[in-house]
This record gives C-alpha cells, sequence and structure tokens, in this order.
C-alpha cells in the first residue's frame, strides 16, 4: 500500500537526500523539490521549487499531506532575512495549498542563551513557517555526522591537514553531535506520528562532546596521531573563520556564521523524542566510521567539490 505524497524540500541536500531514500522505503510518495530538477537523480519524484521564489511553490506543494522544510543560507552575509522571507513564504505557500504539516529541522540552543546570529535565524524560523496556520513539527539538533555535512566535514579536514591544533575559545563548547542515521530516523517518526504536530524535540547522541574532543577522537578513529592542541585565547571570530576557511573547503561567510555558533552550547535539554521513537542513539565512534565508510563509497562517484552552500 502506498502512502500519502509526502514533500521534501532541499531533496538534494546533505539531509534531504537521505531522507527521500528513507520515505521511500517507508512507503510514502515522494515529491523531491530542487531548483534543477534535471539534475536530480534521488530517490522521489523531482519537482522544481525555490523558496526564494513564492510564485515556483504553488506546483509542488498542491495535494502533499506534509512539507519537510530543510533549507537555508548559512553561506549568505543576509542570511538572517533571506532565510526569514523564505520561511514567511513556504509557510504561506503551504497553507493556501492545504497542507496537513511542515516538519522543520532546526538548530539546538537553550531559550534563555545569548544564542549566534545563525541560531536566532533557525529560531525564527520556527516561528515564521507556521504564521500561516499550518502546524509545524520542529526537530532541534547540534553537529550532524555524516558524509557531507559541512560540520562534520570540517571535522575531518582539520583532523587530515592540521600537524597542530590551534584552539580558539570555541574548541572547549560542548555539543552534543548526533549520527546522521538517527537524524533520518527520528524525520521519519515524526511523519508517522500525528500527535507531534505543533510539537518541538531536542534530538541528539547519546554523548555531550566538547569540539576539541570530537576532533581527537576522530583522529583516534583513523588511528592517526592525536592533535598536539595550541591555545590561541585571543584569536577573534574574524580571524577563527579565516583561518577555517583557509584550511578547509568550507567559504568565508560559512565559517563565520559557524564559528559564531561554535561558541554557544548546544545540548539536548528535554528528551521527550524518545517517547515518540524509543531506541538507543549511534555513538560518536561509530557515527564517525559510518561517515567514513560513505566517503570511501562516494570516493568514485564524480569530480570533488566545495562544500555545499545550504543543508
Amino acid at each position: 500500500m502506498t502512502g500519502p505524497d509526502v514533500l521534501v524540500t532541499g531533496a538534494s541536500g546533505f539531509i534531504g537526500s537521505h531522507l527521500c531514500q528513507a520515505l521511500e522505503v517507508a512507503g510514502y510518495r515522494v515529491r523531491a523539490m530542487t531548483r534543477h530538477p534535471e539534475r536530480y537523480f534521488g530517490a522521489g519524484e523531482p519537482v522544481a521549487g525555490d523558496v526564494g521564489r513564492p510564485a515556483s511553490l504553488q506546483e509542488p506543494l498542491a495535494g502533499v499531506e506534509a512539507a519537510y522544510y530543510l533549507v537555508h543560507s548559512l553561506d549568505s552575509a543576509q542570511f538572517e532575512e533571506v532565510d526569514a522571507q523564505a520561511a514567511r513564504a513556504f509557510g504561506a505557500a503551504a497553507a493556501e495549498a492545504g497542507v496537513g504539516r511542515i516538519i522543520y529541522l532546526g538548530g539546538l540552543g537553550a531559550d534563555d542563551q545569548q544564542l549566534s546570529a545563525h541560531l536566532r535565524s533557525r529560531r525564527a524560523v520556527e516561528t515564521l513557517l507556521g504564521e500561516a496556520g499550518v502546524p509545524v513539527t520542529v526537530l532541534r539538533a547540534a553537529v550532524v555526522i555524516g558524509h557531507g555535512g559541512i560540520s562534520w566535514e570540517i571535522t575531518r579536514q582539520l583532523v587530515d591537514h592540521l600537524p597542530v591544533m590551534i584552539a580558539p575559545r570555541w574548541v572547549s563548547t560542548r555539543t552534543q553531535p548526533i549520527a546522521l542515521a538517527d537524524v533520518v530516523r527520528y524525520l521519519v517518526a515524526v511523519l508517522q506520528a500525528p500527535e507531534s504536530a505543533g510539537q518541538v524535540y531536542e534530538i541528539g547522541g547519546p554523548e555531550v562532546l566538547r569540539y576539541i574532543d570530537m576532533l581527537q577522537r576522530a583522529a583516534r578513529v583513523q588511528h592517526k596521531r592525536m592533535l598536539p592542541v595550541l591555545p590561541v585565547p585571543l584569536l577573534t571570530p574574524r580571524l577563527s573563520s579565516a583561518w577555517l576557511a583557509l584550511v578547509t573547503d568550507v567559504n568565508l561567510a560559512t565559517a563565520r556564521n559557524l564559528v559564531d555558533s561554535m561558541t554557544t552550547e548546544v545540548v539536548v535539554r528535554q528528551n521527550s523524542i524518545q517517547r515518540l521513537a524509543p531506541g538507543p542513539t549511534i555513538g560518536y565512534d561509530e557515527s564517525v566510521r559510518q561517515a567514513l565508510a560513505a566517503r570511501r563509497a562516494a570516493a568514485g562517484a564524480g569530480p570533488r567539490r566545495r562544500l555545499p552552500r545550504a543543508g
């Protein structure tokens, strides 16, 4: 039996491409929204759409029961404004099309914290998507470990490229990384649970780690020498992001926005997702192994590209 139609925005991105596959396996009819459907060869039926062009959203949203919103503009200096406009337009188009629910993957961070611009934008999108009346289910995550994800690729490339780890203050910030497979599992689970409409869930792996711990354990998994740490406490966010852009494939705007967020502790404070989708989550070392295995499997698929501009 075939399930209802579901739209996935950002279908060619890091999370979206894996989600489309999982939804098809679960029996849903998947519409994979992309700006270039002629170049899309993943799971689902490719449909043209661009959250930056509201008129293009009518056709992909028509007749779908639920829509996943997995896009952002992290590489833009004006990403807060761009993301706000896109979220408001998508929510309005979804309401006009009669979509029953929007599912959004946002960012962890306590409401009483001083959030970075990046995390403030993610939190604002949660509200803007539902302004026109469509219930929004929100999953909030920190670093997602998987091949092709920007945060993981930065970790992998720092381990690969650096003989010594320059240590700005953010390397001591605590975060709660989560494996790509667990994120996808939770995204499918909330779709299958009508009671999740309008709810916010925090998701994370089983371990809370500092960024320096993540780097050193990723090195250990690969049987590489542990990175010596050179503390540079006065390294400014601007210099830190320029350094990050220099030693990895991430562009400067994305590096700056990520570094700003790396000073904020992002850990799970409520675990209600376990009542909805119980079961153990994948540990950090195993998630690193899975990401490296996926990279090896994709090694012959095409020419090496720069990191994606949006998730």
